[in-house]
């Protein structure tokens, strides 16, 4: 057993132990703003020995190189980064820093088994949704797309299957009517960062709970694929509204107006009852906030768009600059 205890130092709260390195080997693995959060967190109490991110990549019209948020918090502090395309050419890279932990957080590739059975103390990962439930890289848009009530954070060893692995902390939020992927997204950044803290005490001193999944309750959040953006008028006005938030701010869901794409970036649902004999996806009014379109239960009111080829604008600036909307139908 390793006794291991908090000790304030100046403004840092930092592990002290006695039978163990006084410089735990730490690897982090990540590469989106979420990650970015929770290693910004760990930083405040641990020192990470590398991080491995993804590639940096090009973005926008000009190509501009970006790189991952992850690999500017190691920047920030001075941290190696290592970005190999494929992790696999990279696993004696990797295993040179002789890690005693590998915390991992929306990394982006699966681990091979090489690295996952190195470290003394684990290879843990810190998932966004109640596993067994939403296994998979967007776990956060599928809740809010699903209509879930809550979700959560779960802190879990890993596995060569994914999302599969034991589970050792898991913290619970609800999910509010009107949050979107991006403000969930925060919410359980913020809650990873503070259930990773609270856990890893436990795994290093070996009095963590270890709890198998049940395999019977497993579903997936997969990645959003472009079939999943697209707005199905024939769905009913919940669904829609669910599937616009929980694909707010990226990637967003589209519609077509006379064969252009049209991307709803906001609406709202409204409990008028519509005529059946119009055609879903009519646009069947205009008021101040946008026009309203029929849905297979009622009516929905997109007050947040985007055409292409033109700037996001709101509904109310919509309706005034194009004329004729009533009528047209949205496929």
């Amino acid at each position: 057993m390793i006794n291991l205890f908090w000790k304030k130092n100046g403004d840092k709260m930092i592990l002290e132990d006695l039978n163990v390195e006084k410089e735990l080997k730490i690897v982090y693995m990540g590469t989106p703003e979420f990650s970015a959060v929770v290693l910004e967190g760990l930083l405040k109490h641990y020192k990470v020995r590398a991080v491995v991110s993804q590639p940096d990549k090009k973005v926008g019209r000009e190509g501009r190189i970006s790189m991952p948020p992850v690999k500017k918090v190691a920047n920030d502090h001075t941290i190696l980064v290592v970005q190999p395309e494929k992790i696999r050419e990279a696993i004696s890279e990797i295993l040179a820093f002789e890690p005693d932990l590998i915390i991992t957080c929306a990394y982006g590739q699966i681990i091979p088994k090489e690295i996952l059975d190195y470290p003394k103390y684990g290879c843990i990962n810190v998932h966004a949704s109640l596993l067994p439930k939403l296994r998979g890289g967007a776990p956060i848009h599928r809740a809010i797309i699903e209509g879930h009530s809550k979700t959560g954070i779960t802190i879990m060893y890993m596995a060569e299957k994914m999302d599969a692995g034991d589970i050792i902390s898991q913290k619970e939020i609800e999910i509010d009517y009107n949050d979107t992927t991006e403000t969930l997204h925060d919410k359980l950044a913020l809650l990873g960062r503070d259930l990773l803290l609270e856990t890893l005490p436990s795994i290093l001193n070996g009095t963590n709970s270890r709890t198998k999944q049940d395999e019977s309750l497993v579903t997936y959040g997969f990645n959003i694929s472009r079939d999943d953006e697209h707005i199905i008028w024939d769905k009913t006005k919940r669904e829609i509204y669910n599937q616009v938030r929980g694909l707010y701010s990226w990637p967003g869901a589209y519609t077509r107006l006379e064969g252009k794409i049209l991307k709803v970036w906001g609406c709202s649902v409204t409990d008028n009852v519509c005529d059946n004999s119009i055609p879903n996806g009519t646009i069947i009014r205009t008021e101040k906030e946008g026009f309203v379109v029929k849905c297979s239960n009622g009516e929905i009111l997109v007050n947040y768009l985007q055409l292409e080829g033109k700037k996001k604008m709101t509904g109310q600036e919509f309706v005034n600059g194009y004329k004729n909307l009533v009528g047209k139908i949205l496929m």
